[in-house]
């Protein structure tokens, strides 16, 4: 195995040196259309762009269905013997968590706290877009701050409710508060899917850029972990004047003198990353072994969305097993070897049921994971949007169980004006989920730093 990695590293080193010179070349921002239709041709000049508020409502008829379906499953095959969550979702644990959503999780209180912040809808490019926004009620001479949060899969902008009081009132040491935009992410949840191929991560920044417009901010700062880590990725970079500064929990570069450093600190670990962080990248044995285990679910869904979104959409067990196993392994891959999943350590089951109502009451988990084969197409690799650097302020917050970690020295390749890499002894891959109060005072620190970066670099903020 040893010889094969390193096989393999040289492979890799050589066709890295050899696309280097385009690679770490100046590329050029490619031009994205802000009129491209995703809904139906039907609709085309006959859709609603205004602002429209919106409830979230689970109404009795699917409510009588999802209850019908989680107590009429068919009996789970029994797990392993001695086996946790190392096969996957330990069917031993499923009949506790159906009963509860059953029985327990009442739908007419979780319907209203779901509520409990304002929803609106609105029509960009053919899509009804789903958002929360929030705007604060502070004193004339505290600043309020247009802040775009995105999450990720399979995720929700449930993710962010234990952050929003947090990030909306006052807090020492700071003279801003945000006011929050929190879309959900076409074909996620509220928000209308594309009826045709080819919405990915680009088109995705452009639909929210308009939305912002729309909003009345044509310059704000963006926050994102997973597929909202790179859609204000994106935006960060071919909207760079727009973006005031760019907080990521999942921050990453694939820029190609990224992966040229990466692979080089696989034989000399210190010229990468400080001693003792190194053990978050390397051995790189270690972390493709990891890739393989843990990201099958990525390649079937950048292939096959629609097959596995059979299942999942028909029945609520399989959609519960196949969330609920990510909220567990990407919380803290220890996590596999405990029996419960080691979900209970950081959620409550109405917390993870809120989240999975999400998708389940809209029918959106196969739109959701198209947007992994969108993502992945030709078309969307061709853009070459990982090589073009991007100058706006940037800060990334590092949750120690995070699926990847980058250190400063790859993270700058990409982000040119990396001001600060906050790196955590806890906390995993739904961090806002998680550690709401470590994350809502991560956001403050860094839009704080990014306000004193404009003024030093003498640029107009808002």
């Amino acid at each position: 195995m040893g010889f094969l990695v390193k096989v393999v590293l040289v492979v890799a080193l050589g066709v890295a040196a050899w696309y280097y010179f385009n690679g770490c070349c100046k590329q050029t921002i490619p031009k994205f259309d802000s009129e491209e239709w995703w809904g139906p041709t039907a609709l085309k000049g006959k859709t609603d762009n205004s602002i429209r508020p919106f409830k979230v409502k689970f109404d009795e008829a699917m409510i009588k269905d999802l209850k019908f379906r989680l107590k009429n499953h068919r009996k789970f095959t029994p797990p392993l013997e001695g086996v946790a969550f190392e096969y996957g979702f330990n069917t031993a644990q499923i009949d506790s968590w159906l009963n509860y959503w059953s029985d327990k999780y009442n739908f007419v209180e979780r319907e209203a706290f779901l509520n409990k912040v304002p929803h609106f809808k609105t029509n960009i490019q053919g899509l009804d877009i789903h958002f929360i926004h929030i705007k604060p009620q502070v004193p004339k001479d505290v600043q309020t701050i247009p802040l775009l949060m995105i999450h990720g899969w399979p995720g929700s902008v449930r993710e962010f409710y234990e952050a929003i009081p947090l990030l909306t009132k006052q807090t020492p040491g700071y003279n801003f508060v945000f006011e929050l935009i929190i879309p959900s992410i076409p074909g996620y949840g509220f928000s209308d899917p594309a009826v045709r191929p080819g919405l990915g991560m680009p088109q995705t920044a452009v639909i929210f850029r308009t939305l912002m417009n729309g909003l009345g901010h044509k310059k704000f700062y963006v926050q994102g972990g997973d597929w909202g880590a790179g859609i204000v990725s994106v935006m960060s970079t071919i909207f760079p004047e727009d973006i005031l500064g760019h907080h990521s929990n999942m921050l990453l570069s694939q820029h190609t003198c990224s992966t040229i450093r990466w692979f080089i600190g696989a034989f000399f670990p210190s010229l990468i990353v400080e001693e003792h962080l190194a053990s978050r990248m390397y051995p790189l044995s270690t972390y493709f072994a990891y890739v393989m285990e843990e990201f099958g679910y990525m390649h079937i869904q950048a292939t096959k969305p629609d097959t596995v979104g059979v299942p999942l959409n028909d029945s609520p067990a399989g959609l519960l097993a196949y969330i609920l196993e990510k909220f567990s392994t990407w919380t803290n891959k220890d996590n596999k070897g405990k029996a419960d999943g080691g979900l209970a350590l950081r959620f409550t089951k109405d917390q993870l049921i809120d989240n999975l109502m999400i998708y389940w009451s809209t029918n959106s988990i196969t739109t959701s994971m198209r947007f992994y084969a969108e993502n992945f197409s030709n078309k969307i690799r061709e853009y070459n949007l990982d090589q073009i650097t991007t100058q706006v302020p940037t800060w990334a917050l590092q949750a120690k169980n995070e699926l990847m970690y980058q250190p400063p020295s790859l993270l700058n390749r990409k982000y040119k004006n990396l001001i600060n890499a906050t790196v955590l002894d806890d906390g995993g891959h739904f961090l806002a989920f998680e550690l709401p109060q470590v994350f809502a005072a991560d956001v403050f620190k860094a839009v704080k730093a990014f306000k004193e970066w404009h003024q030093t670099n003498q640029k107009t903020e808002l």
